[in-house]
């Protein structure tokens, strides 16, 4: 880890990242689109207007949802269900 890195926790797991870095950095860094996601940055959950403006710190523990679409029936047994 180079001195201007820091350690944060992302979905449970441990990962470096760059000092002053906001969560919508980390996200593109992680290419993940913000229009189906849900982020909680130490307990809090975030507007996605915030992306930009909140900045990450050493120890922070990110967690990133994502939204998958669906409505379509499923096919059970042999029979359609809605």
């Amino acid at each position: 880890m180079t001195a201007n890195a820091m350690q944060i926790q992302v979905n449970g797991e441990r990962r470096a990242c760059r000092s002053g870095s906001t969560v919508g950095d980390l996200l593109r860094e992680l290419e993940i689109n913000t229009e189906r996601v849900a982020v909680e940055l130490n307990l809090e959950i975030l507007e996605r207007k915030e992306f930009e403006l909140r900045d990450l710190k050493e120890g922070d523990r990110i967690e990133i949802l994502s939204f998958i679409g669906g409505g379509a029936p499923t096919i059970l047994g042999g029979t359609r269900k809605a």
